[in-house]
């Protein structure tokens, strides 16, 4: 019981946070990227927390069950994705005021690739939120004991709540407080009493294969996967994109990134010693996503075990939230402002895009049961069918539009028929998928060289690449 109340008074602490950021909301941009006033502390907290969600806690401790140590490798490549993101991106987000990734797909290309780059980014966004609908539901099914599909609806109500309401300022308020539960939940609670009733590091390399001290025993193959997928796939995340833009300067934004890169690598190590630690512990759980809440319950006191399941749940709904409100805002003003003006741009269309989005993400979620299935499905699209022209796009003048178009096309036609032949969680369907992107990208870069003004794009676009004055 005493439990339970723990995580109901976390959700009263996600709503009354929510509840003071939707005071702070005057216009599109309060919104939508925080009036772009986010200093140092705020925004690496917001950051880490969009990175690390249900696939990162829930999904890293299940590959930590499955494989051992080397199943921190899917959250290292988050790591890796989100530090360079700062390096690489952190310039252009600020310089151009770019919100979006498909608003810098149309600067760069006109706005057919920006219409291609809305979709799949819609359809990343979207699932990655599903994946973390599916993560609530199982942590809250160990606490309360109901049904799967209800505990995750009663998880979305929250996060649809104070999202709606408030806006980015509602989701940062809310990401500071999961950041701190997190940390104290996953560092200084589970990891330690995990591995200390298992009976230390020690008795661990005694009672488990070798293979779980392997830093490679996922398999090559699959940590080049994940290398692909979400190295690569973060690198043009919508929600990692918005992020930078809620920064108050460039070199916020930059060192903020490289800071998470660092907490995010942490956080994935932790992980896969409190999965290596349940197996030891819990050798034959029927799903190893259960493997988070199972050993918590197990190694954790009353109270404390509450704080340790708010921190998974702090992990799925900071994800949840910043993904959701990516999509929603490139629906808003990548898809339907250039159609329906700037209407879309107001506070109560922002306002009710994210509510369609968050419906159609617990619908989805109710039909879904895998959390890195969703996540892997998701990431495979968008890093098949962006990452080759979001990167020449951005670093590369001789890019063209007609390339950038047969680059997306190509990538997400041959990505999906390899899900069909392969299974929706295969690794082939990325590999194959960004080898066809740039295929496609360097051919028809040849065949068509970029002309002096793109007709596709309008008087009032702008380079997404500027020099800096001298």
């Amino acid at each position: 019981m005493f439990d339970k109340i723990v995580i109901i008074i976390y959700f009263a602490l996600m709503l009354g946070a929510g509840y003071v950021g939707s005071r702070r909301n005057r216009n599109s941009d309060d919104f939508t990227v925080a009036g772009r006033k986010l200093g140092p502390s705020m925004y690496t907290s917001a950051m880490s927390t969009v990175v690390l969600g249900g696939a990162a806690t829930v999904g890293g401790v299940s590959l930590g069950y499955q494989h051992g140590v080397s199943g921190m490798a899917l959250v290292l490549m988050l790591s890796l994705g989100i530090a360079m993101i700062g390096v690489l991106f952190a310039g252009t987000v600020h310089r151009n005021g770019v919100r979006t990734v498909p608003e810098a797909l149309e600067r760069a290309f006109g706005r057919t690739s920006g219409l291609l780059g809305s979709v799949i980014v819609i359809f990343y966004t979207l699932f990655v939120g599903v994946a973390q609908i599916i993560a609530i539901g199982t942590v809250l099914t160990v606490v309360f004991d109901m049904p799967r599909a209800l505990a995750a609806a009663v998880g979305w109500a929250v996060i649809t709540l104070y999202s709606v309401a408030g806006g980015m300022w509602s989701i940062t308020m809310t990401d500071v407080i999961q950041f701190l539960i997190k940390t104290v939940g996953i560092f200084a609670l589970l990891l330690p009493m995990a591995i200390a009733e298992a009976g230390g590091l020690g008795s661990l390399q005694e009672k488990l294969p070798t293979t779980y001290f392997d830093p490679v025993g996922i398999g090559v193959s699959t940590i080049a996967a994940y290398f692909l997928l979400f190295f690569f796939g973060f690198l043009i995340d919508q929600g990692n994109w918005q992020r930078l833009a809620t920064a108050r300067s460039e070199r916020v934004a930059r060192w903020g990134a490289l800071v998470s890169g660092v907490y995010c690598a942490l956080y994935g190590l932790a992980g896969a010693l409190i999965g290596t630690a349940a197996k030891a512990l819990l050798p034959t759980l029927p799903t190893a996503d259960d493997a988070y809440a199972s050993v918590a319950s197990l190694v954790l006191p009353a109270g404390v075990f509450g704080v340790v399941i708010a921190a998974a749940l702090a992990a799925s709904m900071s994800t949840a939230s910043g993904l959701l409100i990516g999509s929603s805002t490139v629906l808003t003003g990548d898809v339907l402002r250039p159609k329906y003006g700037e209407r879309m741009n107001s506070l109560r269309a922002n306002r009710f895009a994210l509510l369609a989005v968050c419906v159609a993400a617990l619908a989805i979620a109710l039909a879904m049961d895998s959390v890195v299935g969703a996540v892997t499905v998701a990431t495979d699209l968008l890093a098949a069918g962006l990452f080759i022209p979001i990167t020449f796009g951005l670093l590369w003048r001789r890019s063209t539009a007609f390339a950038a178009v047969a680059s997306i096309v190509a990538g997400s036609v041959v990505c999906i028929v390899f899900m069909i032949l392969d299974g929706l969680y295969a690794n082939e369907p990325v590999m194959f998928g960004m080898l066809a992107s740039l295929v496609a990208f360097a051919v028809a870069s040849l065949i068509r060289k970029k002309e002096p003004a793109d007709s596709e794009s309008t008087s009032t676009d702008v380079p997404v690449v500027q020099t800096r004055k001298s």
